[in-house]
């Protein structure tokens, strides 16, 4: 009986082992194909001769990207998106989780208010009434109208709020017994002892400004002000080389392969986040287990 049941958790082990290895696999042999492809020569890109391998190694694709203002100015403007968006996602997070958090005897309609941030989740206005509001207060061409509109991410808050609620309450009795105030025991204790969770929202909120392309095209009149993610889905996706204005530019782009340069544009795009993701990861499983839902 013993014996059956080892080969049986063999047999699972080794399955779960096989699906997650062919998993892993189709997440990372796409991006070792880009960059691959930004490190060849045009030539044998244009050929087809380019799988997880670069084949007449250069640099060319690269530098050509790093001399494109277009892209720089699209980066900086992301770089920017994610501090300040970053920022006010992660502080409006807190400060609207940690009331949620409390009983429904410590904060009257509790339960109602978080059925409404849950309702906004799942329906919102529509794209027309949320362009209209944005455009009527001004904000258009503006970084505000990129950060605004998502400035209290629900899913977040949910994930904040039922880790915030697996704290020990003793901790908090006891900082109120010793005269502190609910934003001092918040500040003090309770986001101290939320790292996991804290990380697991920072990563999703990073991830989210960096990536998203949708608000950019649609709030921003002028090509100048589009951030990264814009920025590559204006020239890969719909293939609209007009960004680049430089005549010269335009010359060096003849002689090179327009897929070495857009894969370069595109491991570069995504590079932060893997830089991002490493010292963050240790953080993310415990802050999502630990913050699912429990109601």
């Amino acid at each position: 009986m013993v014996q059956h049941r080892t080969i049986g958790r063999l047999l699972f082990v080794s399955a779960n082992y096989l699906v997650l290895t062919v998993l892993a696999l189709l997440c990372i042999l796409p991006v070792v194909n880009v960059l691959a492809v930004s490190l060849s020569e045009g030539y044998y890109v244009g050929a087809g001769l380019v799988k997880l391998w670069p084949v007449g190694f250069t640099l060319k694709s690269y530098a050509f990207v790093a001399e494109t203002p277009e892209f720089i100015r699209s980066v900086w403007i992301s770089v920017e998106r994610v501090a300040l968006g970053g920022a006010l996602n992660m502080l409006l997070t807190v400060i609207v989780a940690y009331p949620l958090s409390k009983e429904a005897g410590q904060l009257r309609l509790r339960t109602l208010y978080v059925w409404l941030f849950v309702f906004t989740m799942l329906f919102s206005g529509g794209l027309i009434p949320t362009y209209v509001v944005i455009r009527e207060l001004h904000l258009l061409d503006t970084m505000w109208a990129l950060v605004l509109p998502g400035a209290v991410p629900i899913f977040n808050v949910i994930l904040l709020l039922n880790f915030f609620r697996s704290l020990p309450k003793e901790l908090e009795e006891a900082a109120h017994i010793d005269g502190a105030t609910y934003m001092q025991t918040l500040w003090r204790i309770i986001v101290p002892l939320s790292k996991p969770a804290l990380a697991t929202i920072t990563l999703f909120t990073i991830v989210a400004h960096w990536n998203e392309w949708f608000n950019g095209l649609i709030y921003m009149n002028m090509p100048e002000k589009y951030p990264l993610a814009s920025y590559l889905q204006t020239v890969i996706v719909q293939r609209d080389i007009s960004l680049t204005t430089d005549p010269m530019m335009m010359e060096r782009l003849a002689d090179l392969n327009n897929r070495s340069v857009k894969a370069a544009q595109i491991f570069l795009g995504a590079l932060p986040v893997f830089c991002v993701y490493p010292f963050l990861q240790r953080f993310f499983m415990s802050g999502i287990v630990m913050g699912s839902m429990k109601e």
